[in-house]
């Protein structure tokens, strides 16, 4: 009689064990998930290639120190590089072909055609860039404060506890949006006292995580409660670990995949966000590279003979944020236990 013996892990690498675990294969089984990556990547390549595609101008040459766009092709020069990891300021100014306020149609010059003398494509290839970069750093800061918050709220709770929720639900009370406008205009005012130009990333980026923590917070307590009645964190207990210890290495990594799910899904409203903040008048400079402000100078121009200045910003943002809802919906049934 012979005896089948089964197949272990054993000579296998860390990325077969990960391709193959029960949550990848069912995020590969979901085509709606598939998809939603690869928009998301494709954006991603946009962003991180703009001055390939949208080829830098003005005064953005002349912070990169080269006289002409076709240079920053070549990756043996030094401005390749900066541009495509760190441009300069000047670069994200949408290039304005002419001072005209309506808009030209699709041509050789602006393949989206121009609205208020900005050129639509090249402010859609950078805005992407944009969005991109200030959804990954407002979702990662929002994110890692409130695992912390929540983690330190759900372990010990008693006093500590209670006086987290309580502060939480004061945050929770205020409607996101309204909180972040007030703590925005109060940035604001302060960082324009000073004089000088006027950025509003960091009081954005202060402002959106001041407004947004308290949600992963909430979620990341209901999973710490839950997991640090489990037997492995009362062995772990019992052979002294520390409360630190129990924290970042059992009770954290076993809470945090509810966590990590709603972190995906808030990558695709942080631009939505953005973009109202440029109606009300709080957001970037005219000019800048935002998807938002493309959209605001359509509201002058919204005839069917300029269809063009308010469908491909639409286009993009509609886009962008089905991409990381499909993904995120599709990585939110892979994660979940109940569900295989």
């Amino acid at each position: 009689m012979t005896t089948a013996v089964a197949p272990t892990a054993k000579g296998r690498s860390s990325w077969e064990l990960f391709w193959t675990s029960p949550a990848i294969r069912k995020l590969r089984r979901n085509p709606l998930a598939i998809t939603g990556l690869i928009i998301t990547l494709l954006f991603g390549l946009m962003a991180l290639f703009a001055p390939l595609i949208a080829k830098p101008s003005g005064n953005c040459l002349r912070d990169l120190n080269i006289s002409q766009a076709s240079e920053v092709y070549n990756p043996g020069r030094a401005a390749f590089w900066q541009a495509t990891l760190a441009p300069p300021k000047s670069c994200y100014l949408t290039e304005r072909l002419s001072f005209q306020q309506q808009p030209t149609a699709p041509g050789q010059d602006a393949i989206f055609g121009t609205v208020n003398g900005y050129n639509i494509f090249y402010g859609l290839v950078w805005g992407t860039r944009t969005a991109l970069k200030l959804s990954f750093i407002i979702v990662g800061i929002t994110l890692l404060t409130g695992v912390i918050i929540g983690a330190i709220s759900g372990y010990y709770g008693g006093w500590v506890d209670n006086l987290i929720q309580r502060f939480i639900d004061v945050l929770l009370a205020l409607p996101p949006l309204i909180l972040t406008v007030v703590i925005l205009t109060i940035l604001r005012a302060k960082f324009s006292a000073g004089g000088g130009d006027y950025d509003p990333t960091v009081p954005m980026i202060v402002a959106f995580c001041i407004a947004g923590w308290a949600s992963y917070a909430r979620l990341i307590r209901g999973e710490v409660l839950r997991t640090r009645q489990l037997e492995y964190v009362d062995a772990a207990r019992s052979l002294g670990a520390r409360d630190f210890r129990l924290i970042m290495k059992h009770v954290v990594p076993n809470s945090i995949a509810a966590v990590f799910t709603t972190a995906v899904l808030d990558l695709a409203t942080v631009p939505l966000s953005i973009a109202g903040l440029s109606f009300l008048g709080l957001g970037f400079e005219p000019g800048y590279s935002e998807w938002g402000q493309l959209v605001d100078f359509a509201r002058a121009w919204l005839k069917p003979e300029y269809w063009y200045v308010l469908v491909y910003p639409a286009v993009f943002i509609v886009l962008f944020s089905l991409a990381f809802n499909l993904f995120g919906d599709g990585l939110r049934d892979a994660l979940d236990p109940k569900s295989r």
